[in-house]
């Protein structure tokens, strides 16, 4: 196994006159001059962008206007025994049900010594570096080259054994390292987590019929742009191979990005380079490339099983950039000015008159001129105007633009479009979750109490909400929600949060795809940071659990959609006494949760495991932790690790007066400064953070308090 990266230079770029940029900077500043006062910020603005251009264009040319350069990627993998390298697991990044099976040298997918049940597997093998395959600048897609040889084995699902086939196999270009798919059709390639805009590009060798897909039969190429219905479908029993007749197959994949041409051709492993493709032609995945991708292989099974290997491969790809040319002002250079005695030195060295900084300097004085010119007119016009306006523009002094306020009922119906049943993200009892997009653009998640539940509170206090809304809104961390604002009118309570397009924890937990273990962890951390954080500002999140978690872009988890506390005032006093030690334990039952991958009450398993605290209790005590621990993450799970934290899942759910921890001491116990205390080895007589004799706890979370 071997990879390297080549770099080779081609040619250079050119560049526009000076006379372009100032004949459309005279236009401009012509054309504003005969506008009035209530259109020259605007055009000032141009302006001002106009001379920094202008700038930042000559400074800049030098830099990056340097020769072409070809930036070439190359992998090798003969095969896949582990005993040809040891680092293959860090090389290739086995996600879901994958291994690498060192008596086949192959990667294999599903693995058959993880799953009792081979039915509805999917896994993915990833080259774990990203592949430079387009050129942001030129708009171009990168060219590659891969070849590899595939095997279809036939495993029995225990049904119906001559019916054989699984879903298939892709070689697949995904913007992560990260995503399994969903089983069956989906062949690994997307999950309902993916995003409408979702960047991939996928060879599926497909052994499934699925005519919904558009599938001509169970035996077929396809190529996948952005979706799991192919753009192009090719019947592989044309050229004379049927991919699930048990032989080793080779495929060879060649993508021109300049040309945007691709051809794929299929035949059986050991034989010659065939000469005629089963596909090519014209094909633009400019739209679905990031410049970095991955590059890798994925596969599923539905209710059939079957056994993919993948047996060797090769991979080399070519992407142009655009190389960075030094600056002219070198050390060198300077040295030369400082000691050189003759005259000659510094001819040749400032031969050349620097036009570009000229300009900018000619630009920005104008530019400068002309904003004083506007403002001396604008403050004579302000000194006539009456009393009343002026009084009006204070009144409508523009905000710091994330300080939080409050909404009108309009605002936020409009961002919402009229609370449109397509922008609902999610509900609760408390009420629903809608996405919205507020006047200046932004992005917001808003949170609508419904009616029923705050008619069900005993003693509503208005005062009291705005205030802890406000409470909540001055506070900052990284790793907690922004709340951008709150609303109340016409009866209706809202509150305004900033939005993430990752969603919410519980959908990458519960749904299809499979999270790893590293970034498991490292939400269990940033929550634990969160809770801490808000605990030692005297504040409580009464709202703990995995659907109140939210990711952003790179993975980062933060709390939100808080529990704001809407009930009477003689429980204030209570209230702070027990809200802080809810939320651990309510954090408890979000670690299993997170640990396990299964929701606290899961109807889909047998009644003694339905309860999942009861059930990581009862696995403590005949110490087999380890079935707590999700299966679906593979072998790349730290089940050392993973147990560790299941521990400090376990004990923060125990009696307040046996050692439940403080978020303080959570956040010390999770980054391994402080070991934590044994826990019991039965479990606690009772679980709950408060006894039943208050009426407060029906189940995992208290009931609010009366």
């Amino acid at each position: 196994m071997c990879s390297h990266v080549r770099i080779s230079s081609n040619q250079s770029r050119g560049r526009l006159p000076a006379s372009h940029y100032w004949q459309n900077f005279h236009l401009s500043f012509v054309e504003s001059l005969q506008m009035g006062f209530g259109q020259y910020c605007f055009r000032l603005l141009v302006l001002i962008e106009f001379s920094i251009l202008v700038g930042s264009s000559f400074s800049e040319k030098s830099q990056v206007d340097g020769p072409v350069i070809s930036v070439t990627k190359s992998l090798f993998f003969p095969d896949f025994r582990l005993d040809n390298s040891r680092s293959f697991h860090d090389v290739v990044k086995l996600l879901g049900s994958a291994k690498l099976s060192n008596e086949n040298g192959a990667v294999q997918i599903p693995d058959e010594t993880q799953a009792f049940d081979l039915r509805h597997q999917a896994g993915r093998a990833i080259y774990s570096s990203p592949v430079r395959l387009l050129d942001p600048v030129t708009r171009t897609p990168g060219s590659f080259q891969t070849t590899f040889s595939f095997q279809f084995s036939n495993v029995s699902s225990g049904f119906d054994s001559s019916a054989h086939g699984g879903s298939g196999l892709t070689f697949i270009i995904v913007p992560d390292e990260f995503t399994v798919g969903r089983p069956g059709p989906w062949l690994g390639m997307l999950n309902d987590a993916c995003r409408d805009d979702y960047k991939a590009v996928a060879i599926e060798f497909d052994t499934r019929h699925n005519p919904e897909f558009g599938d001509p039969n169970d035996n077929h190429v396809g190529i996948n742009l952005g979706s799991i219905v192919s753009s192009k479908v090719i019947n592989a029993s044309d050229v004379g191979i049927f991919l699930k007749d048990g032989s080793v197959h080779r495929a060879w994949i060649g993508y021109n990005g300049t040309r945007r041409w691709m051809d794929v051709r299929l035949g059986s492993d050991g034989q010659d380079f065939p000469s005629k493709p089963i596909f090519s032609g014209p094909l633009d995945i400019f739209p679905f490339l990031n410049e970095y991708m991955f590059v890798g292989f994925s596969a599923s099974t539905g209710n059939m099983t079957q056994i993919h290997s993948v047996l060797s491969w090769n991979f080399s790809s070519t992407s142009h950039a655009f190389l960075r040319l030094p600056s002219t002002e070198t050390c060198e250079n300077k040295i030369m000015l400082q000691n050189a005695s003759g005259q000659g030195v510094q001819r040749n060295s400032n031969s050349e008159p620097p036009h570009g900084f000229l300009i900018f300097i000619a630009v920005a004085v104008l530019a400068l001129g002309v904003f004083l010119t506007m403002y001396c007119i604008s403050r004579r016009k302000r000194k006539n105007k009456l009393k009343s306006i002026v009084l009006l523009e204070k009144k409508q002094r523009p905000r710091p633009p994330n300080k939080p306020r409050r909404f009108t009922l309009s605002e936020v119906s409009a961002a919402t479009r009229a609370f449109s049943e397509l922008e609902v993200l999610g509900s609760d009892y408390r009420g629903v979750y809608y996405r919205g997009k507020l006047s200046n653009g932004c992005q917001v998640a808003v949170k609508r109490f419904c009616s029923q539940f705050l008619s069900s509170q005993q003693g509503f206090d208005r005062r009291r909400l705005l205030k802890e809304i406000g409470a909540i809104s001055r506070v900052r961390h990284p790793n907690l929600v922004p709340v951008r604002g709150w609303c109340y009118d016409n009866r209706q309570t809202m509150v305004v949060y900033d939005f993430y397009t990752n969603g919410s924890l519980d959908k990458w937990l519960f749904g299809v795809g499979v999270l790893p273990w590293t970034r498991r962890l490292k939400v269990v951390k940033d929550v634990a940071e969160a809770l801490s954080f808000l605990h030692s500002r005297g504040l409580a999140h009464k709202n703990m659990k995995t659907s109140s978690v939210f990711l952003d872009v790179s993975f980062r988890a933060l709390l939100g959609d808080f529990g704001f506390v809407l009930w009477a005032i003689e429980s204030r006093r209570f209230e702070a006494a027990v809200s802080q030690k809810a939320d651990v334990f309510e954090f408890g039952i979000f670690v299993l949760e997170v640990v396990s991958g299964r929701r606290r009450l899961d109807k889909e398993v047998s009644v003694e495991e339905k309860d999942l605290l009861d059930f990581a209790w009862r696995m403590h005590e005949c110490n087999e932790k380890m079935e707590v621990v999700d299966g679906r993450m593979g072998s790349l799970v730290n089940l050392e690790q993973a147990i560790r934290v299941l521990e400090i899942g376990l004990l923060c759910t125990v009696n307040e007066t046996q050692g439940r921890p403080s978020m303080e001491d959570l956040v010390e116990f999770l980054n391994l400064k402080k070991d934590p205390p044994q826990l019991p080895p039965n479990r606690p007589v009772a679980l709950f953070p408060y006894n039943s004799t208050t009426g407060l706890c029906t189940g995992y979370s208290c009931a609010p308090f009366k």
